[in-house]
C-alpha cells in the first residue's frame, strides 16, 4: 500500500510542478510589459528565495553550513537559476511562446547527454530513450515551430541555452548537493538566495531602467516569484533528490501541454487536432520515461539485499 501511495504522491507532485512551471512563460511575458529582463529575473529570484526562507524558518529549519557547500550552491544557482531565468526573459522579448515551449522541451535530451558524459546516467534502456525522443516529438508537434517565425533568432538561441543550462544545473545538483544529508527545503532556499545575489550583479546591464509597474505586471511578478519560482524550484529539488536529474528534466515535456491549455482557456488561442495529438504523444512519452525509472529503482535494492536473506535461509535447507 505504501508503494501505491508513493507512486500517487510522485505523480501528484509532478502534476503540480508541471502546472506551476508550465505557467512561467505566461507570467514572464506579462512581467516584461513593465520590467526589463534583468529586473524580472532579480525579482523572481528574490521573491522565490523569500518564500522558501519563510517556509524554512517556519519549520525551524536551518540554512546549509560550510564554505564548500555554499560554493556548490552558488555554482548550481548560476546554472539552474540565474543564467536560465535571465536567458528566458531575454528570449521571450523576441520569441513567441510556441517556439519558446518547443525549445525549452530540449532540456531532457540535454540532461541525458550530460548524464551519459559524466557517468550519472547509466543503463539507458531503449524504452526510456524512446520515451525521451517521443516526448520531444510530441512537443514539436504541438507547437509546429516550422510554421512560426523567430526560430533562428538570438532569442531562440537564448532559450536553447537556458534549456541546456537547466540540464547542467540539475546534473550538478544531483551530484554535489542532494543525498548529502541536507534537507531539500534548506538547499532550495539557499540556492535561490545565491541566485538573487548573482543576478543583482547584472543590474548595471539593463536592470536600472525605469520601472512601469501596473496591476498586471505586479500580479505577474508576484505569481512568477512566489509560485512559479519558489514553490516550483523546491518541488524540482525534491524530484532531483528522489528520482534523479533526468527524471526532473522530463517534467519539461509536460510544460507545453500546460502552456497550450492556458493559451486556449486564458488567451483564447486555437486548439487544433494537431495540438491534441501532440499533447497525447507528450503524455505517453513522459509515462514511458517514468515507468522505466520505477522498474529500475527497486532492482539494485533487491540485489543488494539478496546475500543477507540467503544467509538467513541457509539453516532451513
Amino acid at each position: 500500500m505504501n508503494g501505491v501511495h508513493g507512486r500517487t504522491w510522485a505523480a501528484a507532485r509532478v502534476g503540480v510542478l508541471a502546472l506551476l512551471w508550465g505557467s512561467t512563460f505566461l507570467w514572464i511575458k506579462l512581467a516584461l510589459e513593465g520590467l526589463s529582463p534583468v529586473q524580472v529575473t532579480l525579482l523572481r529570484c528574490a521573491l522565490g528565495a523569500g518564500t522558501l526562507t519563510v517556509l524554512l524558518f517556519g519549520t525551524r529549519g536551518r540554512l546549509p553550513a560550510g564554505l564548500a557547500t555554499w560554493k556548490h550552491i552558488f555554482v548550481a544557482a548560476f546554472f539552474c537559476n540565474a543564467l536560465p531565468f535571465g536567458l528566458f526573459s531575454i528570449g521571450q522579448q523576441t520569441v513567441d511562446s510556441g517556439v519558446a515551449g518547443a525549445l525549452n522541451a530540449t532540456t531532457p535530451l540535454w540532461s541525458v547527454l550530460i548524464g551519459l558524459a559524466i557517468g550519472t546516467e547509466r543503463g539507458l534502456r531503449p524504452i526510456r530513450l524512446a520515451g525521451l525522443l517521443l516526448g520531444f516529438a510530441g512537443t514539436t508537434l504541438i507547437f509546429a515551430p516550422w510554421q512560426q517565425s523567430g526560430l533562428t533568432s538570438w532569442g531562440a538561441l537564448a532559450i536553447v541555452g537556458a534549456a541546456a543550462s537547466y540540464a547542467v544545473g540539475f546534473a550538478y545538483m544531483g551530484h554535489h548537493l542532494v543525498g548529502k544529508g541536507m534537507p531539500t527545503l534548506s538547499l532550495s532556499a539557499a540556492q535561490l538566495m545565491a541566485a538573487t545575489g548573482l543576478t543583482a550583479l547584472a543590474l548595471p546591464a539593463g536592470g536600472l531602467e525605469t520601472v512601469h509597474v501596473e496591476h498586471t505586471t505586479l500580479l505577474a511578478v508576484l505569481v512568477l516569484g512566489i509560485f512559479a519560482t519558489g514553490v516550483t524550484f523546491h518541488l524540482t529539488y525534491r524530484i532531483v533528490a528522489d528520482e534523479g536529474a533526468t527524471n526532473a528534466a522530463t517534467v519539461g515535456y509536460l510544460l507545453p501541454v500546460v502552456s497550450v491549455a492556458l493559451g486556449a482557456v486564458v488567451l483564447d488561442e486555437a486548439f487544433s487536432f494537431r495540438v491534441a495529438a501532440g499533447m497525447a504523444v507528450v503524455l505517453i512519452g513522459v509515462g514511458m520515461t517514468r515507468l522505466q525509472k520505477q522498474k529500475q529503482k527497486p532492482g539494485p535494492q533487491r540485489d543488494v539485499r539478496i546475500p543477507p536473506a540467503s544467509k538467513v535461509a541457509t539453516p532451513h535447507r
